[in-house]
């Protein structure tokens, strides 16, 4: 589904060249569930971004359904971006001044021919996945961590992607509310069998994953 052949990223200014990623391939099967680890600045979030078509690569070569990403223009990315893709991050992400359900409808705003109708429709259902159908009119303050971080999961699966990636979903939380987290996203995987990338740096979180990724500055090392 996901196919990373020898990727590097080169972050360049007029006096500095950084190597963010070296020489990355990976293969990640359709419906898998895997976690990306390794100390902070090894570019365990410039991979996840990579993949999720919010950068591009400086050398090799991304697949994604067999399309070769790196040859589609920016509109053609932020389409299969919007269709393909939903995005968990450790911040939340969520706009203050609009209701939690008005949050979770965002990413249907950008899809054509979803009425207004069908995008409330669908966010309910979201809201319903994630337990917090009783907090759709609050909002954002209202909530706690693992509240605001159940709003995310919402919006990132109302568009019912194919593949979610989660960039440290439970970093801001307690080790409670962590394991919560983690349980709605297995159930995600196991049940709707959506594709999930985690990047963590907890080891325990990490070994409830199908599989590790572990980068040191920027390699891969095993």
């Amino acid at each position: 589904m996901i196919k990373l052949e020898n990727v590097e990223k080169i972050y360049r200014t007029k006096t500095l060249e950084t190597l963010a990623l070296s020489k990355i391939s990976i293969h990640i099967e359709k419906g898998e569930f895997l976690s990306i680890m390794g100390p902070s600045g090894c570019g365990k979030s410039t991979l996840l971004n990579l993949i999720g078509l919010l950068d591009n690569p400086t050398k090799g070569k991304i697949m994604l359904d067999n399309a070769d990403v790196n040859a589609l223009n920016d509109k053609k990315q932020a389409y299969m971006r919007n269709q393909k893709i939903g995005f968990v991050f450790q911040s939340f992400h969520l706009i203050p001044d609009i209701s939690v359900l008005d949050n979770v409808e965002l990413p249907l705003l950008y899809r054509k021919g979803v009425s207004a109708k069908e995008r409330r429709k669908k966010a309910i259902a979201a809201l319903e996945k994630v337990g917090l159908s009783a907090r759709m009119k609050h909002y954002p303050t209202q909530l706690s961590g693992g509240q605001s971080q159940r709003v995310a999961i919402a919006r990132s699966i109302v568009g019912e992607p194919e593949i979610i990636l989660a960039d440290e979903p439970t970093g801001n939380l307690d080790s409670a509310m962590g394991s919560e987290i983690m349980e709605i996203l297995k159930d995600l995987n196991e049940k709707e069998k959506t594709t999930i990338i985690m990047v963590t740096h907890d080891e325990l979180l990490a070994q409830r994953t199908q599989r590790i990724i572990r980068l040191f500055d920027g390699s891969q090392v095993d």
